[in-house]
């Protein structure tokens, strides 16, 4: 390992998914989906340090629901990176939570792939790109999409991710229910959806639905028919911030947050009001390939160097 600085302190950005569709249910039993990531600048913050002395890979966040062991996925994001480089050393953690969780904005994935960029940049040990995405797809669907950050075509159940090109910059209003939607329960309650046979009643396995390719909408989630149905104020939302001149609004992943995409940050600031007050509300932008990997961490400078 270079002599690197040993502390870095990175952003973890969401994503909003511009569509989703659900093909059908695959032989290893996840769902076969069709969609299109973007990031957005709403993030987490991680304090990433290796500690002179010490083996332990410690996690500690601000947010006490958040498990600091090997349940959490930064935990896993740097035991594997440590087994895959052969890392002897410690590994620190300090997670500051801003993206809620269970909102299908993939805090948690986005925390685990800012993981393994960070620890990357600070030893100066690079893992080859395949080995890297592996290594994302082991932690979870979402998490492959966060190595390349702009906007991207997600397939399999999400963890194949081809980078397209970028959209103009949207203003992006994020409206959170304040109440998590787990992903296991939405994908299990999506089997409704599905014949026996693992055909999509909604189109065929091998077919390729809708999706935003040029521009950002109209959109669909495939989501938003069980969710809606569950929780018919978010479908009010969604309806509202269209009225109110949103380009597209959209259940994002399997929820629970809604977000609208506006031209304008006047725009976005007057549709706050089409959303109750005890809704928490999130205001920011979308993000590029090239900002994304600008803002997520700063370049590390040698030991010593200005």
């Amino acid at each position: 390992m270079s002599a690197r600085s040993r502390h870095l302190r990175l952003r973890a950005f969401a994503k909003i998914n511009l569509g989703l569709r659900l093909m059908g249910k695959r032989p290893d039993g996840y769902h076969e989906i069709r969609t299109v990531y973007q990031a957005i600048s709403l993030h987490d913050r991680l304090d990433l340090s290796l500690p002179p002395r010490g083996e332990l890979i410690e996690v500690t966040c601000d947010d006490p629901a958040v498990p600091s062991g090997p349940e959490n996925l930064v935990y896993r994001a740097c035991d594997l990176w440590r087994r895959a480089r052969r890392f002897r050393g410690g590994i620190q953690v300090r997670l500051e939570k801003r993206i809620p969780a269970g909102s299908g904005l993939g805090g948690a994935s986005s925390d685990a792939a800012a993981a393994l960029i960070g620890l990357e940049r600070l030893t100066g040990d690079r893992l080859p790109p395949a080995a890297r995405f592996e290594i994302a797809a082991q932690l979870g669907s979402d998490v492959p999409f966060f190595l390349w950050g702009g906007r991207a075509l997600g397939c399999g159940r999400g963890e194949e991710v081809y980078p397209l090109p970028d959209l103009p910059r949207r203003h992006c209003l994020v409206v959170f229910p304040g109440f998590p939607i787990a992903t296991a329960e939405a994908y299990r309650q999506a089997g409704q959806l599905t014949t026996r046979r693992g055909r999509d009643r909604m189109g065929g396995f091998g077919g390729w639905p809708p999706l935003p390719w040029e521009d950002w909408g109209p959109a669909e989630n495939d989501f938003e028919k069980i969710v809606f149905a569950k929780w018919p104020k978010l479908a009010r939302w969604k309806r509202r911030l269209i009225r109110a001149g949103a380009e597209t609004a959209l259940l994002t992943g399997s929820g629970s947050a809604v977000y609208a995409l506006f031209h304008s940050a006047q725009q976005c600031r007057e549709a706050l009001p089409q959303v109750p007050g005890d809704a928490l509300q999130y205001r920011g932008r979308t993000l590029s390939r090239a900002e994304y990997f600008q803002r997520l961490a700063p370049p590390v400078a040698p030991a010593g160097g200005r």
